[in-house]
């Protein structure tokens, strides 16, 4: 008989990679796998690799004392049909992972708990990390694409279909490059991992031992590189136009960043504090406190684990 400590079995699922973990009702990761996402491939291969990462943790010491299974995705979701459509997998358009994954015999009996990738890292740190101390606050995740969560009024926030928080498509250049997702100049086509090397390679950076990603743009930058400052300082004003905006319409106190290029620290958080200040003019938005996440790149399985433990 599971007891309410019992762990959670949790799959992270974005553009870049597939995590499993069994998460303890503390926030901890027990075990812990991983694949890369075959994000080019078919819907049929996507899940594949889930399933995979699935039937390995289905091995893992305390299995059969998991009492759910949280999923937490690239967006969008839809959490009350089960289904996905993240815009980095084209693949997935509308894909019933839910259902999919409750009929799959290593999680048969489970109840299967769906959540967008930012509302996971917003039920992560409001549980566990840095958002515990505030009752209004966004939650980010900037890697391969940029999601977010809100926590409003002490309470995670996911509206009807669970996109609530979705910052990484805000607008912020009313010019700017077309979006997978059907519109242009957003966030993310600014400020995530793929966008900061894509505008670094164009601007005429060039990459060390062929490595042209974000983590060695972030390096040239350090080194003094003015292109690679450059695409950081672009990037920390796009994400603060959209946190301003946002506060300027539900008021935070504070916001998180997490993800994989929130690695990179100041780099990226000092152009975006100094944006901030610009942006968030009105005085209730101004003041607005920024924090790095503290549960670090497992973020979002520890949220899809807590966003399974409350429902």
């Amino acid at each position: 008989m599971h007891t309410d400590a019992a762990p959670i079995a949790a799959i992270d699922i974005g553009g870049t990679k597939i995590a499993a973990a069994l998460v303890s009702s503390g926030g901890r990761l027990l075990t812990r796998t991983q694949r890369p996402t075959p994000a080019a491939s078919d819907g049929e291969t996507v899940l594949g690799a889930v399933l995979d990462a699935l039937d390995e943790l289905a091995t893992a010491p305390g299995w059969s004392e998991v009492r759910a299974l949280g999923v937490g995705s690239a967006g969008p979701v839809d959490i009350s049909r089960g289904t996905v459509s993240p815009v980095n997998i084209p693949g997935w358009r509308g894909f019933p992972i839910t259902e999919r994954l409750s009929a799959h015999p290593a999680a048969k009996g489970l109840p299967v708990v769906l959540a967008g990738d930012g509302i996971a890292i917003a039920a992560a740190e409001h549980r566990f990390g840095a958002a515990q101390p505030y009752d209004n606050a966004l939650c980010m995740v900037v890697s391969t694409g940029v999601g977010g969560g809100l926590i409003l009024n002490g309470e995670l926030h996911t509206g009807p279909t669970g996109n609530a928080g979705h910052i990484g498509h805000i607008t912020v250049d009313l010019n700017g490059e077309p979006c997978p997702c059907g519109s242009r100049g957003c966030v993310e086509q600014l400020a995530s991992g793929t966008a900061i090397a894509r505008y670094a390679l164009r601007s005429g950076w060039r990459p060390a031992a062929q490595d042209a990603s974000a983590v060695a743009v972030a390096a040239s930058a350090r080194a003094g590189d003015p292109i690679a400052l450059a695409a950081y300082e672009r990037a920390g004003q796009a994400l603060a136009a959209a946190i301003a905006a946002t506060a300027t319409l539900v008021e935070l106190d504070a916001v998180v960043i997490g993800g994989g290029v929130a690695q990179v620290g100041d780099l990226l958080l000092d152009p975006l504090r100094a944006h901030l200040r610009t942006y968030a003019a009105l005085p209730f938005a101004a003041g607005i406190t920024v924090h790095r996440a503290l549960l670090g790149t497992d973020a979002g399985l520890v949220g899809a684990a807590a966003v399974a433990m409350g429902a």
